[in-house]
């Protein structure tokens, strides 16, 4: 019982200061980022013009490949995602990985102190 408690605790805090992390995140180093590593491709402006990516304005709550205005390949359209904040975290860590035959080129945000400075912007930015 005591070896268990002493792992326990210690993975507790680990879990409980990586959500606390994302939910913290900073949005004007979110804006910054958004803006050197997605603005090329994304918009945020509601009726805004679609380009490389879909517009991003409404994203959470949305069904991932269903923008109007933009052909998302069929891994994306077929993923069962609806981003959230969770959905889209994992997403961005990882687009190939997290849907194979993503049209996204990109990467990922490997960094976690920057994926909760891209949610937090976007979770704001992208209403």
């Amino acid at each position: 019982m005591i070896t268990t408690f002493a792992w326990t605790v210690p993975v507790a805090v680990v879990l409980a200061a990586s959500g606390a992390a994302a939910q913290s995140g900073n949005e004007a180093r979110g804006e910054r980022l958004f803006n050197q590593q997605c603005k090329a491709c994304h918009t945020l402006d509601k009726d805004g013009a679609r380009t490389m990516g879909p517009n991003l304005h409404g994203l959470m709550g949305r069904k991932a490949g269903s923008t109007e205005g933009y052909e998302s390949s069929d891994a994306m359209k077929n993923s069962g995602i609806v981003w959230n904040e969770t959905t889209l975290l994992e997403y961005l860590k990882d687009p190939k990985g997290r849907v194979p035959g993503t049209k996204m080129v990109y990467a990922g945000l490997k960094q976690a102190a920057q994926q909760a400075d891209m949610i937090a912007f976007l979770r704001k930015a992208s209403q």
